[in-house]
């Protein structure tokens, strides 16, 4: 991973829990909470998508997506966890 697709891998991390954070009406982890299931949602997308063969392109639009569907996907499990 390059540096750059590092730092768009955090920065979507980061975007994604605090969207999440004010989407759920601050209903959820906290601020520092929510940003860290993102970044930690963030990682697991680009390890689990190539994976399964499941390729976006390179370069970091392909893993900014990436990340964004992995750390969209940790939150919301998370949130349905939370609720049951």
């Amino acid at each position: 991973m390059s540096l750059e697709q590092l730092i768009a891998t955090l920065a979507v991390g980061v975007a994604a829990g605090v969207a999440a954070h004010v989407f759920f009406r601050f209903r959820g982890f906290g601020l520092l909470g929510d940003i860290i299931v993102g970044l930690i949602g963030a990682f697991i997308g680009g390890w689990v998508l190539p994976a399964f063969g499941l390729s976006l392109g390179g370069g970091v639009a392909g893993t900014a997506i990436t990340s964004a569907i992995g750390a969209i996907a940790v939150i919301v499990v998370l949130r349905i966890a939370k609720r049951a």
